[in-house]
């Protein structure tokens, strides 16, 4: 199976667009390129609109970002666009990460701009520039054979970034390059020092490229959303006092929360219709079974009892588990061991060793199963 597609020197060079953020990730990805032979063309999205850039200032969408992007691009030789995607990010991601907030759900906006911008959206750049492919410097591996596209795993497991690429759909798949996906950091961060790349040393992007610093919950409050308070109640339904928002809690979380426990409280839960906080021991937050829905295959759909690997957020290693797909857009996760915090609005994407089988988005999870309730599931699926 071919990483990349051939390219036939009987045949005109292929032109590929790659995204480029400033960083030394893509900056070696559009340099490895154009060794390969692709006619490379660089390409900025910029992110903000004019009056908000300085929130950008240190972000991978900001004005440094742009201006390195377009250093590297000129010491490549190759050339470089600026375009504007503020209009599509506002309302395809942070809209979208406000409203799950809002849900009481925990949003994994780097998903979504996946799909939606970077091989969404700049597909229409692309084709007006007459590329045939999109690239960008994500850590995994794409390989292309008899018209299918295969996700992997990235070679260097502390950077790996497949996750984050589940709900692309075949075509763009098919169409995508990710050519430092067998490269690790050290080797990469080694190419741009031999090419004497001003940002061989820049600093890796950590966050959400939208938020200041850390603080989710002062951005959404320079948005203007209003947080909808409510109250705190135990697992067993008695009220413990009053929140000032459920957009200000996600599973898992200890801090802020009511004192007085004779034990260590934790959110387990959040309501969004009554507005409820449910808290309860680090034990409630075990899940063996939990729900998912807008799925995205591609690979064949697991059989029934087939078991494969899970992974509910990003940097998690990865779960034994077995799927039940109800539907096309509906499933429930058997779990073989209980997991802790699995989180609704968190993506959980399915893995047959380095393979991406697909995913879906986590809806509900649930209180630590019985051994019978289980025993009774996988005989309904029998």
């Amino acid at each position: 199976m071919n990483e990349h597609p051939e390219q036939s020197e009987s045949t005109s060079k292929k032109r590929v667009i790659i995204g480029m953020s400033g960083g030394v990730d893509s900056s070696v990805a559009a340099y490895l390129l154009q060794q390969e032979g692709w006619d490379v063309v660089g390409v900025t999205m910029k992110l903000w609109p004019q009056d908000c850039m300085s929130r950008a200032e240190d972000k991978c969408c900001g004005p440094q970002a742009i201006a390195d992007a377009r250093s590297v691009a000129h010491a490549l030789g190759i050339p470089h666009y600026v375009i504007d995607e503020a209009v599509p990010f506002e309302k395809l991601v942070i809209d979208y990460f406000s409203e799950e907030y809002k849900r009481g759900r925990t949003p994994n906006p780097c998903v979504m701009c996946n799909e939606k911008l970077k091989f969404g959206n700049l597909w229409d750049k692309a084709t007006s520039l007459g590329a045939d492919y999109i690239a960008t410097g994500h850590y995994a591996i794409i390989e292309h054979a008899q018209g299918k596209a295969t996700l992997r795993k990235g070679l260097d497991e502390t950077k790996d970034q497949s996750y984050f690429l589940f709900s692309l759909r075949q075509p763009q798949l098919q169409r995508a390059l990710c050519p430092l996906g067998k490269l690790t950091k050290k080797e990469i961060r080694a190419i741009a020092r031999k090419l004497g790349l001003k940002v061989a040393e820049k600093e890796d992007s950590q966050e959400i490229c939208f938020v200041p610093g850390k603080d989710y919950k002062a951005f959404l409050r320079s948005r203007g959303d209003l947080f909808q308070p409510g109250g705190f109640y135990d697992t067993e339904g008695n009220y413990l006092g009053e929140h000032d928002g459920i957009e200000l809690f996600t599973v898992g979380q200890r801090k802020g929360l009511p004192g007085g426990s004779p034990y260590p409280l934790y959110v387990v839960a959040i309501d969004a219709k009554d507005k409820r906080v449910i808290l309860g021991k680090e034990s409630d937050l075990l899940s063996e079974t939990f729900e998912i829905d807008r799925l995205n295959w591609l690979e064949e759909v697991p059989k029934a009892l087939q078991e494969i690997s899970v992974r509910v957020r990003h940097g998690h290693e990865g779960a034994r588990a077995t799927i039940l797909a109800h539907d096309e857009d509906h499933a429930v996760v058997l779990l073989s061991e209980p997991l802790r915090a699995v989180t609704p609005g968190q993506a959980a994407v399915f893995y047959d060793g380095d393979v991406v089988l697909g995913g879906g988005w986590i809806r509900k999870r649930s209180a630590p199963a019985t051994t019978q309730f289980l025993e009774n599931l996988k005989e309904v699926t029998l």
